[in-house]
């Protein structure tokens, strides 16, 4: 997927689990998890949630790759 993330990483920082990080963000678990999989892109409205519970950018976090399509 062309959206990456370093959701895991920032989570590491302040010492929370999927479970606790989904309570701060108002989603499950599993949505946290897929997130960090890369198996989910969160709205932008999720994006910015997680963004200010870091306290930073959303492109901190999430940057995205468009694919190489000029073939």
């Amino acid at each position: 997927m062309p959206l990456n993330n370093r959701l895991k990483e920032y989570r590491a920082k302040i010492n929370v689990n999927q479970t606790e990080m989904g309570s701060l963000a108002g989603v499950s678990r599993q949505t946290i998890s897929q997130i960090e999989r890369g198996d989910y892109s969160p709205s932008v409205t999720l994006a910015l949630k997680i963004a200010k519970i870091f306290n930073v950018s959303v492109e901190d976090i999430f940057s995205y790759e468009e694919d190489d399509v000029n073939e």
